[in-house]
């Protein structure tokens, strides 16, 4: 991380859009249309925003970040059961761990079966949900560490449907480091790797 004086004001620039993007998907009445101001965003603040993760050498000729098609089936709203908020270290892709508090199961239907993920807490100030997952494109067509769902300390929330964790998957977007090894990323646990190709959201290429 970059602790210089512009170093840090254009970290909390590039939070700030993240979390404003985020309240406008939330509030936007359709979806797709939310995900496409998404991509549209995405697309401006990696090709030129000092924060991208896209390295700066590279970035004048990004044409990404690539998504698949948005499709509506990928949006689903998960009921959460809850679990014993146990503390554990989940490993990160500089060879690290990351403390996170495991406190639900997101259970929801995907791909015509009943699928969940753990979802976990942020042990640290502030806090924030993490969700992230692996799925059959992981290392073919998607980055084959997993992808994001959610990742609420940094602005990423997709909200709920009265006690419902909303998860669609059109907006699964990859970690940091998928574009540059000098970011740490937590990575998703072996109970968040599903037997089922999630073909939405980001992708490779």
């Amino acid at each position: 991380m970059d602790a210089s004086i512009p170093g840090i004001l254009t970290l909390a620039d590039w939070r700030r859009t993240i979390a404003e993007l985020y309240a406008s998907i939330r509030a936007a009445p359709d979806p797709k249309v939310a995900w496409q101001g998404w991509c549209n965003t995405r697309r401006a603040l990696f090709t030129a925003h000092p924060q991208s993760p896209v390295p700066e050498a590279d970035r004048g000729g990004y044409d990404g970040p690539f998504v698949f098609d948005y499709d509506p089936a990928m949006r689903v709203s998960a009921e959460l059961h809850p679990l014993e908020g146990d503390a554990v270290e989940i490993g990160t892709s500089d060879g690290g761990t990351a403390r996170f508090l495991r406190f639900g199961e997101a259970v929801f239907e995907l791909g015509g079966a009943e699928r969940s993920l753990e979802a976990f807490w942020l042990d640290a100030y502030g806090g924030g949900i993490y969700l992230s997952f692996r799925d059959s494109t992981s290392g073919s067509t998607t980055y084959g560490a997993g992808r994001y769902l959610l990742d609420t300390v940094k602005g990423a929330d997709l909200g709920v449907d009265g006690d419902r964790l909303i998860l669609d998957f059109n907006f699964a977007y990859q970690p940091s480091c998928s574009y540059d090894a000098q970011w740490s990323c937590p990575l998703p646990p072996p109970a968040n790797w599903l037997d089922v190709a999630v073909n939405a959201g980001e992708r490779l290429h």
